[in-house]
């Protein structure tokens, strides 16, 4: 109905964007907290907060259609207000159809079909095992694309760890995962990236919010305003000083501490967080760029995008002349003159782009419910696997298959879905070997 009334009143921009905007706010709604949610019912909603409807929900939805208000109200005069308000119906049209495909596939009471034999010290030796051969993989190109998914394993066990200790006051678990998650957190500045140390602030969080609910909730407005103001001006300066002066990691990031202690960049900080919130935080600006030219000046992709993701799923050992990757995904951005092909940067498109320039709302639509469906899927098959939510939802779904929670172009996404889903038949096959993991039998069957 929103986005009916948002497309209604089209010919007003502004109030077509604000219906919009308002009917992802109705979807968290009616999802999360009316009487129509349709969620599992083995666990209360606070402590199935990992699964998708809510954790994927939230963050992409949240950033796809939530944070477009800053690069809105900064552009509120502009003449491409026709342009934002389409962007954000079909931002709607993406939230709608990728929540419909995963309440299709949401069970009311979650097959599983192994149990763990023994869980004791499991986090500990998937901590170690999955970082130590993450580590390896670095000597073995062909075999690269299990890295990070090994890698963020490790990093959710250790979050993990940290917060059972936690809970329930356990001096071991507490310092072992304090010391590897404190330790990830502090690589993580190093990268020059946002979104590491973004993903890992989440994490933590929503492994905390089901034990500290209150605490989290009065904390995260704060941690989003100090994250908000402090990272856009942290990382340009790593970026500035590592990538582009070629200075050693750690003393660029300790030039971008002393940044915050100098009066005279406070003139930097704030130009810098503005350009952030308007035109960095959403994606909704590069997205209007693309509405512009497809289908006016350029065709829509059909299945080409497709076609190519499919292709770049060819491991390179069997196809030496494979196109590489990321040139073919940044193809359209020069084609279409979102970036500049001499210009150092990567912006690449996400699935909600991917599928308009494949066939407009229909591709938005069908891609997005595909998307849904999938992750869905996924998270069924990991819990089914892995005995259950704990180890099945929380640690091996969400970091394996981590880029789901924000999606990335279809080149690479596929890519993380195909090999993603290798790595976890290879991990569950590995369990049941060791006798970790058993059948579920007759008798002993519990959901």
């Amino acid at each position: 109905m929103p986005l009916i009334l948002a497309e209604i009143t089209g010919f007003y921009p502004a109030l077509s964007y604000s219906i919009a905007w308002v009917g992802s706010s109705l979807i968290f709604y009616l999802t999360l907290f009316s009487p129509f949610r349709y969620l599992s019912h083995d666990l209360p909603l606070q402590y199935q907060i990992m699964r998708p409807i809510i954790l994927i929900q939230l963050i992409f939805a949240g950033f796809m259609c939530c944070t477009s208000i800053f690069y809105f109200t900064d552009h509120f005069d502009s003449e491409s207000l026709s342009n934002i308000a389409k962007c954000q119906r079909l931002a709607l049209l993406a939230h709608a159809a990728i929540v419909t495909g995963m309440i299709l596939l949401t069970k009311p009471l979650p097959i599983i079909k192994y149990k763990l034999i023994s869980s004791e010290g499991l986090l500990y030796k998937l901590c170690i095992i999955c970082y130590v051969i993450s580590s390896i993989l670095n000597y073995a190109p062909a075999l690269i694309q299990f890295k990070h998914s090994l890698l963020f394993i490790s990093i959710t066990s250790s979050a993990y760890l940290l917060i059972k200790g936690m809970i329930n006051c356990l001096p071991i678990p507490l310092i072992f995962g304090g010391i590897s998650f404190g330790l990830n957190i502090l690589n993580s500045t190093l990268t020059g990236y946002k979104e590491s140390i973004i993903i890992n602030v989440l994490l933590l969080g929503f492994l905390a919010f089901p034990y500290y609910k209150k605490t989290i909730l009065t904390l995260a407005i704060p941690c989003i305003y100090l994250l908000m103001y402090a990272l856009p001006t942290f990382t340009s300066v790593i970026r500035a000083q590592s990538w582009l002066s070629g200075k050693p990691k750690e003393l660029a990031r300790q030039e971008a501490y002393q940044t915050f202690f100098d009066e005279n960049k406070e003139d930097l900080i704030n130009t810098t967080n503005k350009e952030f919130l308007t035109n960095r935080l959403s994606e909704i600006g590069m997205f209007t760029q693309y509405v512009k030219q497809v289908p006016n000046q350029h065709p829509y992709y059909g299945l080409e995008i497709l076609t190519n993701s499919l292709l770049a799923l060819i491991p390179r050992a069997f196809w030496e002349e494979k196109p590489d990757t990321e040139k073919v995904a940044m193809e359209r951005v020069y084609v279409l003159n979102v970036a500049n092909r001499l210009s150092n940067v990567s912006a690449k498109t996400r699935p909600v782009v991917d599928g308009y320039l494949s066939g407009g709302a229909f591709g938005v639509f069908i891609v997005m419910l595909t998307y849904g469906l999938t992750t869905q899927w996924l998270c069924n098959t990991a819990e089914k696997l892995f005995g259950g939510y704990q180890l099945g939802c929380i640690i091996m779904f969400n970091s394996i298959f981590q880029q789901l929670w924000r999606g990335n172009t279809f080149e690479f996404l596929l890519n993380n879905i195909l090999y993603g889903y290798v790595l976890m038949l290879i991990i569950f096959w590995t369990m049941r070997i060791t006798k970790l993991l058993n059948p579920i039998t007759d008798e002993d069957y519990t959901y």
